[in-house]
């Protein structure tokens, strides 16, 4: 059982209960990876020394189990750590989209958005896009994650940059986040792709430009594609994901002719059936026919003398 130091303040208003950690879910797809190396190592051993000190952010289920909304790095170092429960705030009559502001809101006060993979800025930019973005929401949940990790955080803060005014325009968005206007584009349709994918780009096995192309096919085609590349060692270039993008659009994408496409099967030339042209050299046919021969009676020769040649082997039972 974690303990925490005397002056850690855990009665926040909003009540404050002691949950086993295998009574909670992982948000569902959630949006972030967890912490790893030198960042994971010092977290756990941080709560090996204290516990965890900053409540984690839950809602209930309808199956009467519990779902993380933010804390899913504090319980895994937790689990690590050795500890099987700890502190939660359990929200109550939150809404889908309220609960995606607890998530997304939570890893931006805590990482640093360069340091994010393509697809968690993504997530991150899309919540900021969204109709359902709502200011005072967000700046009501930001101010109580800020509250909780510091108690004597003053609400009157939050007339600051990371709160400011209402941004929802891919200009507005590249300001605040440091990007151009086209590679918030980019990202916003990055959000689009399945999860599989996302993770194809942030591994960089799919670049930035096709997985845009691959973001406007449709979720089963999508799932089409992560099948044939899980089963193969294809690549995906702009090339192939506009193609895909091509028959998606046509209604004639599957799961064959996506293989066909990211196979380079569709680009194959058919095998000729005629052979090669054959240039016969001067100093072959200049030993049985005079200088002054024209080429059409070269040609008429050796198409006799061909005609002859393969008769010939017919006759001896010789296969052409």
């Amino acid at each position: 059982m974690a303990v925490e130091p005397e002056n850690q303040q855990t009665n926040i208003k909003s009540g404050v209960v002691r949950l086993k950690f295998s009574q909670v879910d992982p948000y569902p797809n959630h949006p972030f990876r967890l912490y790893s190396g030198e960042r994971l190592d010092d977290m756990v051993a941080s709560i090996s020394n204290y516990g965890i000190l900053t409540p984690m952010i839950t809602r209930i289920k309808d199956n009467g189990r519990y779902e993380m909304l933010a804390g899913h790095n504090r319980m895994n170092a937790g689990t690590l750590a050795g500890l099987d429960e700890g502190d939660f705030i359990i929200k109550e009559n939150l809404s889908d989209e309220e609960a995606w502001m607890y998530v997304i809101e939570t890893n931006v006060m805590q990482r640093s958005f360069a340091d994010m993979l393509p697809s968690e800025k993504a997530a991150v930019l899309a919540l900021r896009h969204s109709k359902m973005f709502s200011q005072g929401k967000r700046n009501d949940i930001i101010a109580e994650l800020r509250m909780l990790e510091n108690p004597q955080y003053i609400k009157e803060k939050s007339t600051s940059p990371l709160i400011g005014e209402k941004l929802h325009s891919d200009v507005q968005l590249g300001i605040e986040y440091g990007l151009s206007k086209n590679s918030v584009s980019r990202l916003l349709r990055i959000d689009k792709l399945t999860q599989a994918l996302k993770g194809r780009v942030d591994a960089s096995q799919i670049g930035i430009y096709p997985a845009v192309a691959l973001s406007y096919l449709a979720e089963a085609e999508q799932q089409d594609i992560e099948k044939v590349l899980s089963e193969n060692e294809f690549k995906v270039d702009m090339k192939k994901a506009e193609m895909l993008r091509s028959y998606s659009e046509s209604s004639k994408l599957n799961e064959k002719t996506a293989y066909q496409i990211l196979s380079g099967e569709v680009n194959k030339k058919p095998k000729s059936t005629t052979p090669s042209p054959v240039k016969i050299k001067h100093k072959v046919y200049s030993k049985y026919f005079p200088a002054d021969t024209k080429a059409s009676e070269i040609e008429r020769i050796v198409d006799e003398a061909l005609e002859w040649y393969f008769s010939s082997k017919v006759k001896e039972g010789t296969p052409k």
